[in-house]
Protein backbone atom coordinates (compact mmCIF):
# COMPACT_ATOMS: atom_id res chain seq x y z
CA UNK A 1 0.00 0.00 0.00
CA UNK A 2 1.33 3.47 -0.92
CA UNK A 3 2.40 5.81 1.83
CA UNK A 4 1.32 9.39 2.51
CA UNK A 5 2.76 12.28 4.51
CA UNK A 6 0.44 13.75 7.14
CA UNK A 7 0.82 16.26 9.99
CA UNK A 8 -0.81 17.74 13.08
CA UNK A 9 0.05 21.18 14.48
CA UNK A 10 -0.78 23.36 17.45
CA UNK A 11 0.81 26.81 17.25
CA UNK A 12 0.61 30.48 18.21
CA UNK A 13 -1.91 30.85 15.38
CA UNK A 14 -4.35 28.36 16.87
CA UNK A 15 -3.80 28.38 20.64
CA UNK A 16 -2.87 30.60 23.57
CA UNK A 17 0.48 30.34 25.37
CA UNK A 18 -1.12 28.40 28.23
CA UNK A 19 -2.62 25.86 25.82
CA UNK A 20 0.61 25.51 23.86
CA UNK A 21 2.45 24.86 27.11
CA UNK A 22 0.12 21.91 27.78
CA UNK A 23 1.21 20.28 24.52
CA UNK A 24 4.89 21.17 24.65
CA UNK A 25 7.04 18.04 24.36
CA UNK A 26 10.19 18.21 26.42
CA UNK A 27 13.41 16.49 25.37
CA UNK A 28 12.79 14.01 28.17
CA UNK A 29 9.36 13.09 26.72
CA UNK A 30 10.35 12.75 23.08
CA UNK A 31 11.64 9.19 23.13
CA UNK A 32 8.68 7.88 25.13
CA UNK A 33 6.23 9.59 22.76
CA UNK A 34 8.05 8.23 19.70
CA UNK A 35 7.93 4.74 21.19
CA UNK A 36 4.21 5.08 21.90
CA UNK A 37 3.48 6.27 18.34
CA UNK A 38 5.50 3.43 16.79
CA UNK A 39 3.81 0.85 18.98
CA UNK A 40 0.31 2.18 18.39
CA UNK A 41 0.75 2.75 14.66
CA UNK A 42 3.17 0.10 13.29
CA UNK A 43 2.53 1.22 9.69
CA UNK A 44 4.47 4.46 10.28
CA UNK A 45 7.71 4.57 8.27
CA UNK A 46 8.71 8.17 9.03
CA UNK A 47 8.20 10.51 11.96
CA UNK A 48 9.35 14.10 12.52
CA UNK A 49 8.72 15.66 15.93
CA UNK A 50 9.03 19.46 15.88
CA UNK A 51 8.60 21.35 19.14
CA UNK A 52 9.41 25.02 19.77
CA UNK A 53 8.14 27.77 22.07
CA UNK A 54 5.49 28.62 19.46
CA UNK A 55 4.48 25.25 18.06
CA UNK A 56 4.27 21.50 18.53
CA UNK A 57 3.99 19.56 15.28
CA UNK A 58 4.22 15.89 14.34
CA UNK A 59 4.76 14.72 10.76
CA UNK A 60 4.28 11.07 9.82
CA UNK A 61 4.80 8.92 6.73
CA UNK A 62 2.14 6.25 6.85
CA UNK A 63 -0.08 3.97 4.77
CA UNK A 64 -3.07 3.83 7.11
CA UNK A 65 -2.77 6.04 10.20
CA UNK A 66 -4.67 9.34 9.84
CA UNK A 67 -3.83 12.77 11.19
CA UNK A 68 -6.93 12.65 13.40
CA UNK A 69 -5.78 9.40 14.99
CA UNK A 70 -2.38 10.95 15.64
CA UNK A 71 -3.96 14.08 17.15
CA UNK A 72 -6.15 11.98 19.45
CA UNK A 73 -3.12 10.00 20.63
CA UNK A 74 -1.23 13.20 21.50
CA UNK A 75 -4.22 14.65 23.38
CA UNK A 76 -4.56 11.45 25.39
CA UNK A 77 -0.79 11.27 25.98
CA UNK A 78 -0.96 14.74 27.52
CA UNK A 79 -4.07 13.81 29.55
CA UNK A 80 -6.08 16.65 28.05
CA UNK A 81 -9.77 16.88 27.07
CA UNK A 82 -10.24 15.81 23.43
CA UNK A 83 -13.65 17.46 23.05
CA UNK A 84 -12.32 20.81 24.28
CA UNK A 85 -8.92 20.73 22.55
CA UNK A 86 -9.39 19.00 19.19
CA UNK A 87 -10.11 22.29 17.39
CA UNK A 88 -6.77 23.75 18.54
CA UNK A 89 -5.01 21.63 15.93
CA UNK A 90 -4.38 22.13 12.24
CA UNK A 91 -3.90 18.90 10.33
CA UNK A 92 -3.60 17.43 6.85
CA UNK A 93 -3.82 13.95 5.34
CA UNK A 94 -2.37 15.12 2.01
CA UNK A 95 1.29 14.65 1.14
CA UNK A 96 1.36 17.85 -0.92
CA UNK A 97 -0.52 19.81 1.77
CA UNK A 98 1.89 18.55 4.41
CA UNK A 99 5.00 19.52 2.43
CA UNK A 100 3.48 22.92 1.63
CA UNK A 101 2.92 23.55 5.35
CA UNK A 102 6.44 22.40 6.24
CA UNK A 103 7.89 24.74 3.59
CA UNK A 104 5.98 27.68 5.05
CA UNK A 105 7.04 26.81 8.60
CA UNK A 106 10.71 26.21 7.73
CA UNK A 107 11.01 29.45 5.75
CA UNK A 108 9.74 31.53 8.69
CA UNK A 109 6.49 32.59 7.01
CA UNK A 110 4.52 31.00 9.85
CA UNK A 111 6.74 32.33 12.66
CA UNK A 112 5.58 34.96 15.16
CA UNK A 113 8.61 36.95 13.94
CA UNK A 114 8.38 36.80 10.15
CA UNK A 115 11.54 35.31 8.68
CA UNK A 116 12.79 33.92 11.99
CA UNK A 117 15.94 31.96 11.16
CA UNK A 118 15.87 29.90 14.36
CA UNK A 119 13.13 27.59 13.06
CA UNK A 120 15.33 25.93 10.42
CA UNK A 121 17.83 24.93 13.14
CA UNK A 122 14.99 23.40 15.16
CA UNK A 123 13.81 21.48 12.08
CA UNK A 124 17.34 20.18 11.49
CA UNK A 125 17.44 19.01 15.10
CA UNK A 126 14.10 17.22 14.63
CA UNK A 127 15.44 15.62 11.45
CA UNK A 128 18.51 14.35 13.29
CA UNK A 129 16.24 12.75 15.91
CA UNK A 130 14.24 11.04 13.15
CA UNK A 131 17.45 9.65 11.64
CA UNK A 132 18.67 8.48 15.07
CA UNK A 133 15.42 6.52 15.44
CA UNK A 134 15.55 5.27 11.82
CA UNK A 135 12.29 7.08 11.13
CA UNK A 136 13.22 9.36 8.25
CA UNK A 137 11.17 7.35 5.70
CA UNK A 138 11.63 7.78 1.94
CA UNK A 139 8.93 10.42 1.33
CA UNK A 140 9.71 12.32 4.54
CA UNK A 141 13.42 12.31 3.70
CA UNK A 142 12.71 13.71 0.24
CA UNK A 143 10.51 16.37 1.86
CA UNK A 144 13.38 17.33 4.18
CA UNK A 145 15.77 17.70 1.24
CA UNK A 146 13.14 19.93 -0.39
CA UNK A 147 13.03 22.04 2.78
CA UNK A 148 16.80 22.41 2.94
CA UNK A 149 17.04 23.31 -0.75
CA UNK A 150 14.32 25.95 -0.37
CA UNK A 151 16.08 27.38 2.70
CA UNK A 152 19.35 27.68 0.79
CA UNK A 153 17.64 29.38 -2.14
CA UNK A 154 15.82 31.84 0.12
CA UNK A 155 19.12 32.75 1.79
CA UNK A 156 20.92 33.20 -1.53
CA UNK A 157 18.18 34.72 -3.71
CA UNK A 158 16.27 37.04 -1.36
CA UNK A 159 16.78 39.48 1.53
CA UNK A 160 14.40 37.47 3.69
CA UNK A 161 17.23 36.15 5.88
CA UNK A 162 19.17 39.41 6.08
CA UNK A 163 19.56 41.11 9.45
CA UNK A 164 17.56 40.38 12.56
CA UNK A 165 14.19 41.47 13.93
CA UNK A 166 15.04 40.55 17.52
CA UNK A 167 16.00 43.36 19.93
CA UNK A 168 17.88 40.86 22.12
CA UNK A 169 19.85 39.36 19.24
CA UNK A 170 20.69 42.81 17.86
CA UNK A 171 21.93 43.91 21.29
CA UNK A 172 24.30 40.96 21.59
CA UNK A 173 25.56 41.55 18.07
CA UNK A 174 26.33 45.16 19.01
CA UNK A 175 28.85 43.85 21.55
CA UNK A 176 30.69 42.02 18.80
CA UNK A 177 30.42 45.00 16.46
CA UNK A 178 31.72 47.40 19.13
CA UNK A 179 34.67 45.42 20.47
CA UNK A 180 35.45 43.16 17.52
CA UNK A 181 35.10 39.38 17.30
CA UNK A 182 38.63 38.81 18.50
CA UNK A 183 38.06 40.59 21.83
CA UNK A 184 34.41 39.96 22.60
CA UNK A 185 34.95 36.80 24.69
CA UNK A 186 37.00 38.71 27.27
CA UNK A 187 34.34 41.35 27.92
CA UNK A 188 32.53 41.50 31.25
CA UNK A 189 28.78 41.88 30.68
CA UNK A 190 25.92 42.76 33.05
CA UNK A 191 22.26 42.00 32.27
CA UNK A 192 19.91 44.09 34.42
CA UNK A 193 16.39 42.67 34.84
CA UNK A 194 14.92 39.17 34.63
CA UNK A 195 11.96 39.55 32.28
CA UNK A 196 11.35 38.29 28.75
CA UNK A 197 14.03 40.42 27.11
CA UNK A 198 16.76 39.21 29.47
CA UNK A 199 15.59 35.63 28.95
CA UNK A 200 15.95 36.19 25.20
CA UNK A 201 19.44 37.58 25.75
CA UNK A 202 20.41 34.32 27.41
CA UNK A 203 18.70 32.31 24.67
CA UNK A 204 20.51 34.08 21.82
CA UNK A 205 23.84 34.03 23.64
CA UNK A 206 24.18 30.43 22.48
CA UNK A 207 25.08 31.96 19.11
CA UNK A 208 27.71 34.30 20.57
CA UNK A 209 29.14 32.38 23.55
CA UNK A 210 29.90 35.35 25.77
CA UNK A 211 31.15 33.65 28.92
CA UNK A 212 31.65 36.41 31.50
CA UNK A 213 28.03 37.37 32.17
CA UNK A 214 26.44 38.68 35.36
CA UNK A 215 22.76 39.24 36.06
CA UNK A 216 21.13 41.59 38.56
CA UNK A 217 17.46 41.99 39.39
CA UNK A 218 15.35 43.77 41.98
CA UNK A 219 13.90 40.39 43.01
CA UNK A 220 17.09 38.45 43.57
CA UNK A 221 15.37 35.05 43.46
CA UNK A 222 14.54 35.49 39.78
CA UNK A 223 18.15 36.43 39.03
CA UNK A 224 19.40 33.35 40.88
CA UNK A 225 17.11 31.06 38.84
CA UNK A 226 18.41 32.43 35.54
CA UNK A 227 22.01 32.41 36.78
CA UNK A 228 21.78 28.72 37.66
CA UNK A 229 20.05 27.88 34.38
CA UNK A 230 22.59 29.64 32.17
CA UNK A 231 25.75 29.29 34.24
CA UNK A 232 26.43 32.94 35.07
CA UNK A 233 26.91 35.00 38.26
CA UNK A 234 24.52 37.20 40.25
CA UNK A 235 25.46 40.85 40.77
CA UNK A 236 24.01 42.59 43.86
CA UNK A 237 21.03 44.86 43.15
CA UNK A 238 22.30 47.30 45.78
CA UNK A 239 25.39 47.95 43.66
CA UNK A 240 23.19 48.64 40.65
CA UNK A 241 21.23 51.18 42.70
CA UNK A 242 24.54 52.78 43.70
CA UNK A 243 25.69 52.75 40.06
CA UNK A 244 28.80 50.71 40.92
CA UNK A 245 29.91 49.10 37.67
CA UNK A 246 33.69 49.00 37.99
CA UNK A 247 35.20 46.38 35.70
CA UNK A 248 32.23 45.98 33.36
CA UNK A 249 32.56 46.52 29.63
CA UNK A 250 28.86 46.16 28.74
CA UNK A 251 25.63 46.98 30.55
CA UNK A 252 22.34 45.82 29.01
CA UNK A 253 19.45 47.11 31.08
CA UNK A 254 15.84 45.94 30.74
CA UNK A 255 14.40 46.48 34.23
CA UNK A 256 10.72 47.45 34.40
CA UNK A 257 9.58 50.62 36.18
CA UNK A 258 13.11 51.81 36.90
CA UNK A 259 13.33 55.17 35.11
CA UNK A 260 16.87 56.58 35.12
CA UNK A 261 18.19 53.69 37.16
CA UNK A 262 21.70 54.44 35.87
CA UNK A 263 22.81 58.07 36.14
CA UNK A 264 26.52 57.95 36.95
CA UNK A 265 29.35 55.95 35.46
CA UNK A 266 32.87 56.13 36.85
CA UNK A 267 35.23 56.91 34.00
CA UNK A 268 37.76 54.06 33.87
CA UNK A 269 39.38 55.34 30.67
CA UNK A 270 38.14 52.33 28.73
CA UNK A 271 35.34 51.77 26.26
CA UNK A 272 31.92 51.14 27.84
CA UNK A 273 28.87 49.98 25.89
CA UNK A 274 25.45 50.84 27.36
CA UNK A 275 22.30 49.31 25.86
CA UNK A 276 18.95 50.47 27.25
CA UNK A 277 16.10 48.10 26.36
CA UNK A 278 13.65 49.39 29.00
CA UNK A 279 10.56 51.52 28.67
CA UNK A 280 10.60 53.88 30.49
CA UNK A 281 14.35 54.08 29.94
CA UNK A 282 16.78 52.87 32.61
CA UNK A 283 19.84 54.85 31.52
CA UNK A 284 20.29 58.61 31.60
CA UNK A 285 20.93 59.68 28.00
CA UNK A 286 23.37 62.40 29.18
CA UNK A 287 25.92 59.66 29.85
CA UNK A 288 26.61 59.58 26.13
CA UNK A 289 28.52 62.84 26.60
CA UNK A 290 31.35 60.86 28.19
CA UNK A 291 33.98 60.18 25.55
CA UNK A 292 34.39 56.49 26.39
CA UNK A 293 30.64 55.69 26.49
CA UNK A 294 28.53 54.35 23.61
CA UNK A 295 24.78 54.31 24.28
CA UNK A 296 22.00 52.62 22.32
CA UNK A 297 18.33 52.72 23.26
CA UNK A 298 15.17 51.15 21.86
CA UNK A 299 14.74 53.90 19.28
CA UNK A 300 18.21 53.57 17.79
CA UNK A 301 18.00 49.78 17.79
CA UNK A 302 14.48 49.74 16.34
CA UNK A 303 15.47 51.83 13.32
CA UNK A 304 17.67 49.03 12.05
CA UNK A 305 15.11 46.38 12.99
CA UNK A 306 12.33 48.21 11.16
CA UNK A 307 14.47 48.37 8.03
CA UNK A 308 15.00 44.62 8.35
CA UNK A 309 11.25 44.02 8.72
CA UNK A 310 10.49 46.10 5.65
CA UNK A 311 13.04 44.18 3.57
CA UNK A 312 11.64 40.89 4.77
CA UNK A 313 8.05 41.87 4.01
CA UNK A 314 9.11 43.01 0.54
CA UNK A 315 10.75 39.59 0.00
CA UNK A 316 7.70 37.48 0.95
CA UNK A 317 6.48 37.18 -2.65
CA UNK A 318 9.92 35.88 -3.70
CA UNK A 319 9.90 33.38 -0.83
CA UNK A 320 6.41 32.19 -1.85
CA UNK A 321 7.62 31.71 -5.43
CA UNK A 322 10.65 29.66 -4.33
CA UNK A 323 8.45 27.50 -2.08
CA UNK A 324 5.98 26.96 -4.93
CA UNK A 325 8.76 25.92 -7.30
CA UNK A 326 10.25 23.47 -4.80
CA UNK A 327 6.79 22.09 -4.00
CA UNK A 328 6.14 21.46 -7.71
CA UNK A 329 9.48 19.67 -8.01
CA UNK A 330 8.61 17.51 -5.00
CA UNK A 331 5.16 16.75 -6.43
CA UNK A 332 6.67 15.58 -9.73
CA UNK A 333 9.07 13.33 -7.81
CA UNK A 334 6.20 11.96 -5.71
CA UNK A 335 3.95 11.25 -8.71
CA UNK A 336 6.75 9.32 -10.40
CA UNK A 337 7.38 7.12 -7.35
CA UNK A 338 5.33 4.14 -8.69
CA UNK A 339 7.30 4.27 -11.96
CA UNK A 340 10.62 4.26 -10.10
CA UNK A 341 9.50 1.27 -8.05
CA UNK A 342 8.42 -0.54 -11.21
CA UNK A 343 11.73 0.14 -12.94
CA UNK A 344 13.77 -0.88 -9.92
CA UNK A 345 11.81 -4.09 -9.63
CA UNK A 346 12.16 -5.08 -13.30
CA UNK A 347 15.55 -3.77 -14.45
CA UNK A 348 17.63 -6.57 -12.91
CA UNK A 349 15.24 -9.18 -14.29
CA UNK A 350 15.27 -7.60 -17.75
CA UNK A 351 19.07 -7.46 -17.77
CA UNK A 352 19.27 -11.17 -16.92
CA UNK A 353 16.75 -12.07 -19.61
CA UNK A 354 18.56 -9.97 -22.23
CA UNK A 355 21.81 -11.82 -21.43
CA UNK A 356 19.94 -15.14 -21.67
CA UNK A 357 18.49 -14.08 -25.03
CA UNK A 358 21.96 -13.24 -26.36
CA UNK A 359 23.30 -16.61 -25.22
CA UNK A 360 20.31 -18.62 -26.52
CA UNK A 361 20.61 -17.00 -29.93
CA UNK A 362 24.38 -17.35 -30.16
CA UNK A 363 24.98 -13.61 -30.05
CA UNK A 364 28.35 -12.53 -28.68
CA UNK A 365 27.91 -10.73 -25.37
CA UNK A 366 29.03 -7.11 -25.28
CA UNK A 367 28.41 -5.22 -22.03
CA UNK A 368 27.73 -1.90 -23.75
CA UNK A 369 25.24 -3.49 -26.20
CA UNK A 370 23.52 -5.43 -23.41
CA UNK A 371 23.11 -2.19 -21.45
CA UNK A 372 21.64 -0.45 -24.49
CA UNK A 373 19.30 -3.39 -25.14
CA UNK A 374 18.21 -3.44 -21.51
CA UNK A 375 17.43 0.29 -21.62
CA UNK A 376 15.42 -0.10 -24.86
CA UNK A 377 13.30 -2.83 -23.30
CA UNK A 378 12.85 -0.78 -20.12
CA UNK A 379 11.59 2.20 -22.12
CA UNK A 380 9.01 -0.06 -23.72
CA UNK A 381 8.05 -1.51 -20.35
CA UNK A 382 7.27 1.95 -18.96
CA UNK A 383 4.02 1.83 -20.93
CA UNK A 384 3.05 -1.30 -19.02
CA UNK A 385 3.96 -0.22 -15.50
CA UNK A 386 0.33 0.44 -14.43
CA UNK A 387 -0.53 -3.23 -14.95
CA UNK A 388 1.24 -6.45 -13.97
CA UNK A 389 2.92 -8.22 -16.88
CA UNK A 390 1.24 -11.39 -18.13
CA UNK A 391 3.05 -14.72 -18.37
CA UNK A 392 5.75 -14.72 -21.07
CA UNK A 393 4.86 -11.11 -21.98
CA UNK A 394 8.28 -9.89 -20.87
CA UNK A 395 10.00 -12.46 -23.13
CA UNK A 396 7.88 -11.29 -26.05
CA UNK A 397 8.78 -7.63 -25.43
CA UNK A 398 12.48 -8.49 -25.23
CA UNK A 399 12.40 -10.47 -28.48
CA UNK A 400 10.61 -7.63 -30.24
CA UNK A 401 12.53 -4.64 -28.91
CA UNK A 402 15.99 -5.92 -28.02
CA UNK A 403 17.53 -4.42 -31.18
Amino acid sequence: MSKTLRFISISHKTASVSKREEYHISDREKNSLITLIRTTFPDIAGLLLLTTCNRTEIYIETSETTAIELRDLLVNYKNRNLILDKNLFNLSNSTEGTVKHLLEVSSGLESSIVGDAEIIHQIKKAHQLAIANQLQGSILERAMQTIFKSHKRISNETEFRDGTTSVAYKSLKMISDTFGKGHRQSKKILFIGAGDIVKQLFKYNSKFDYNDIYISNRTEGKAIILAKRYGCSVYPWEKVLQNEFIGFDVLISAASNCHRLINNIVNENKKLLLIDLALPSNINKELIQQSNVTLYDLDTISVGLENTRERRIASISKVDKINEEELRAFSVWHREAPLREFLAEHKILVNKKVKAYYKANGIKEDSAEITQSTNRVMRKLIKHFQEPLKTNELDTIIAKHIF
